[in-house]
């Protein structure tokens, strides 16, 4: 069994890896679901995270990166 408490998100597997796989994909669900229902933003403050506003993307040749901050 795979748990994320900030979240209160439980998922299973045969092995820890497909557990932890299928919460990753479960986490990702939940996450794409509040955010179409517009509730994104209060779900992750409840959970206690820092919401910020998303930073722009730099790119530099063949590299890109961005900020982790969830977009809202």
């Amino acid at each position: 069994m795979a748990y994320n408490p900030e979240l209160d998100i439980a998922s299973q597997g045969k092995t820890a890896a497909q557990a932890q796989e299928n919460l990753n994909e479960a986490v990702d669900l939940f996450l794409e679901t509040t955010k179409k229902m517009g509730t994104l933003k209060q779900v992750l403050e409840e959970a206690g995270f820092l919401v910020k506003k998303a930073k722009k993307e730099y790119k530099i040749p063949q590299l890109s990166f961005s900020s982790l901050e969830v977009s809202i």
